[in-house]
């Protein structure tokens, strides 16, 4: 496999867009910044959407659909968000060969045309809460791009939400935070994630207030694989998203905004990938089993066929593969880069003695299974491999996280991974100069690991990191 993929510890990126390539999951589009995703890459990514949504949908909100075009002037009514936007717009000033009247923008996130339309929705306290999400491609301008990770058009979902109070709102923020993006990114992705919350300097623009997940990946580098933002009342007043309260007096609500994206796919690659390829987390590959023909002839095409119907009744999303004009050594290997958690491999020889052979990508091995006994063994495979992932992630994370007790310390440990470091130990100037050096404040906590309410509290502690 080294002659296919560069070696991680030769050169990661390298890795990485080998993967890319080589699992035939993307590659660059036309216009610079922008990406194809394959169907191998899109089929994770749909995964991804189906058990996000499921959540969001748990959680209360509703899908809905907003335009790709704003209008300029709508980003120009909250003053921090424009501003923090501004270097990534892209406007389109002409229309059917004509100017248009006014520039529209094409959306780098949607914050601004949703709240003019809760503006029209919500008339009382009864409307609230108001909670909404859309599935999207979004554009941002980005001046150095990697697929997936910060490509210029990228897919994500992001949720609106308008509330009566500030308390509801932190509190559903939070709830998106953890109930929806940590227990996925935990459960499915199998990606041990820091949830904490971001210092000033790093907060989403217009935002009071952003929450972050954070993945350590295996190069040592943080990765931001989620954000949930409260909005406090800024886009309340700038869009006029006001009701009438029990009280019978005039109100401006209370907003938030939540986002994961194609980002996520490129996480799972960094944070679980080896040198053969992808290692695809169970729950979430679209293709859980493999079954294929080693060789044809003796009834191994029909005993195949048979297993595949066995798996798929048995809820494992299966694939058979009969292509002997392939040869095997090529498709075992394009399974290994693909990531498919495991191969059924049936040949003559297996089927003489009765037998499969179970491959599993997580932990390598090999094991001859009883052709009646192969759907138990895979379904058991799949759950036992989805927690070994999670747990070699994990204590990836833990011994790459070092403490430090100086700023100077803990900028040099952060080549390494995280870095934890008391907040009164760094503060705004130490991040200002962390920041010069490459290293960021990636989230606060408090000393039980908890997310504070604010970055003022007591005894909190920083996670620094190198970042994507």
């Amino acid at each position: 496999m080294a002659r296919v993929l560069t070696p991680q510890a030769e050169d990661f990126p390298r890795w990485y867009q080998d993967v890319i390539a080589k699992a035939e999951l993307a590659e660059n589009g036309p216009v610079r910044g922008s990406q194809v995703i394959r169907p191998t890459g899109w089929a994770i990514w749909e995964r991804m959407v189906a058990e996000v949504d499921l959540r969001i949908k748990d959680a209360g909100a509703e899908n809905a659909s907003f335009p790709l075009l704003i209008p300029q002037s709508y980003l120009q009514r909250e003053a921090e968000h424009v501003e923090g936007f501004a270097p990534e717009l892209a406007v389109v000033t002409i229309g059917g060969g004509k100017e248009l009247d006014e520039p529209a923008v094409i959306r780098p996130t949607s914050e601004t045309v949703i709240g003019e339309f809760m503006a029209k929705w919500i008339q009382s306290y009864r409307d609230l809460p108001l909670l909404l999400n859309q599935w999207a491609n979004v554009l941002r301008w980005e001046m150095r791009t990697r697929l997936f990770l910060r490509s210029a058009e990228f897919h994500w979902q992001e949720g609106h939400t308008a509330h009566a109070t500030q308390d509801d709102a932190r509190a559903y923020a939070r709830r998106i935070l953890h109930d929806v993006y940590e227990d996925f990114m935990a459960n499915i992705l199998a990606i041990p994630v820091i949830v904490g919350r971001k210092t000033t300097r790093e907060r989403f623009a217009g935002a009071t207030d952003t929450y972050t997940l954070e993945g350590l990946m295996r190069d040592g580098k943080a990765l931001q694989m989620g954000t949930s933002h409260e909005l406090g009342q800024n886009f309340a007043k700038a869009f006029d998203i006001g009701y009438l309260g029990s009280d019978g007096k005039q109100h401006h609500a209370w907003t938030t905004s939540w986002g994961v994206s194609t980002r996520m796919v490129g996480g799972m690659i960094m944070a679980h990938g080896d040198d053969n390829g992808l290692r695809v987390p169970p729950r979430l590959a679209p293709v859980q089993a493999y079954v294929i023909v080693v060789k044809d002839g003796e009834g191994v095409a029909e005993t195949a066929a048979k297993l595949h119907d066995e798996l798929r009744a048995a809820g494992v999303r299966v694939k058979l593969d009969t292509r002997t004009d392939i040869p095997f050594g090529r498709r075992a290997v394009d399974a290994e880069l693909r990531g498919y958690p495991i191969r059924v491999e049936l040949g003559p020889r297996d089927l003489k003695e009765g037998n499969a052979t179970i491959v599993r990508r997580i932990d390598g091995s090999k094991t001859a299974v009883s052709v009646d006994a192969v759907a138990k063994a895979v379904t058991e495979a799949l759950e036992t491999d989805q927690k070994a992932l999670f747990d070699a992630a994990l204590a990836y994370r833990e011994a790459h996280t070092a403490d430090a007790s100086t700023l100077a310390e803990a900028i040099e440990a952060a080549n390494d991974g995280f870095v934890r470091l008391p907040w009164s130990d760094c503060g705004v100037e130490g991040e200002n100069e962390a920041n010069t050096k490459g290293v960021s404040v990636r989230c606060l906590v408090r000393a039980d690991g908890s997310v504070p309410d604010s970055e003022d509290e007591e005894g909190l502690v920083a996670y620094l990191a190198r970042s994507y």
